[in-house]
């Protein structure tokens, strides 16, 4: 990987204390571990409209079924200027291989925002952060998530997997994309997509094996399909399904017994009694005795820094 990765961050959560009561929402993921191999890029959009800390709390206030921003009795309104903040940091940052906000914020809120009713009587949780909104929208393929989903660990290596694939699609797309090498790029990203969704692995290679559009056209069609497929969770069958393909790799040269340890591990596996990390140390094993460049290619082996731990716990 060419450059390492610019993660756009809502302030709070790295610890500055930016938030209406001078406090903040410091997430230990992201600045102890995740901080070694990324470097942030924080915002905070309250603040970046003018509004100081401490502050007056604002809401999402429902105004004839128009959401808008501000205090509770509807003064200091913010709604045009937190829109337009979050268009122009969205088109000035083409640079960033993803965005962790902050949860059921007026502003960073990916979902689960609170919106009250105008009289202030009632809410519902279903709004979406204005600055949020604006990212995602301006965004579509940028990987995003909030700070307390991350504590979920296959939310959480769901997310790292696809900003570090984001990042290299982001060196090929400066080195300048050509039809061989997206070809390349899919083969080194088979196992990986295969895990996720099977059928959309097969989509995407039709797309290239037959392109009907130029280049130009097929790298975007790519993309898109690329990072929507990842957002779907990989499941322990998805992982087995592609485990077994590894091992396929290997049958000619293990002997009887080692065939049937990892055949073993991998059951194991499938049914929950081994993390996934002990299948794959053996393959990695195996990959290093028996050495094959198909497979030292594949993304999926290696798909994020192993001090992560991302894969001790499923």
């Amino acid at each position: 990987m060419k450059n390492k990765l610019q993660i756009g961050i809502s302030a709070c959560v790295t610890g500055q204390q930016v938030r209406y009561d001078k406090s903040h929402k410091r997430s230990s993921f992201c600045m102890d571990e995740l901080s070694d191999f990324v470097e942030f890029k924080p915002v905070c959009p309250e603040m970046a409209v003018g509004l100081p800390t401490p502050r007056p709390t604002i809401r999402q206030i429902s105004v004839n079924e128009v959401i808008k921003v501000s205090r509770p009795d509807g003064s200091s309104d913010v709604t045009d200027a937190m829109t337009q903040f979050g268009q122009t940091h969205a088109q000035s940052n083409p640079q960033l291989a993803g965005f962790i906000f902050c949860a059921k914020s007026p502003s960073c809120g990916m979902e689960r925002v609170k919106v009250y009713q105008e009289d202030g009587k009632g809410s519902v949780s279903k709004g979406i952060g204005l600055f949020a909104e604006q990212i995602m929208k301006n965004n579509p393929l940028l990987p995003c998530e909030e700070n307390g989903r991350l504590n979920d660990q296959v939310i959480r290596e769901n997310f790292i997997t696809r900003i570090f694939t984001y990042q290299k699609w982001l060196d090929l797309a400066e080195e300048g994309i050509t039809l061989h090498k997206l070809i390349e790029f899919h083969s080194a990203h088979k196992y990986l997509v295969m895990t996720h969704n099977i059928a959309r692995y097969k989509a995407l290679g039709k797309l290239l094996a037959d392109p009907k559009e130029p280049i130009d056209v097929v790298e975007k069609q790519y993309i898109a399909m690329l990072m929507e497929t990842l957002t779907i969770k990989a499941t322990r069958k998805g992982h087995t399904n592609t485990l077994q393909h590894l091992q396929g790799y290997f049958k000619k040269h293990l002997c009887a017994q080692r065939r049937e340890e990892l055949t073993q591990e991998i059951e194991s596996y499938r049914k929950g009694l081994t993390p996934l990390l002990v299948p794959l140390t053996l393959i990695k094993h195996y990959m290093l005795a028996y050495p094959n460049e198909y497979l030292d290619r594949q993304v999926y082996i290696n798909p994020h820094p192993k001090s992560l731990r991302l894969r001790y716990g499923y």
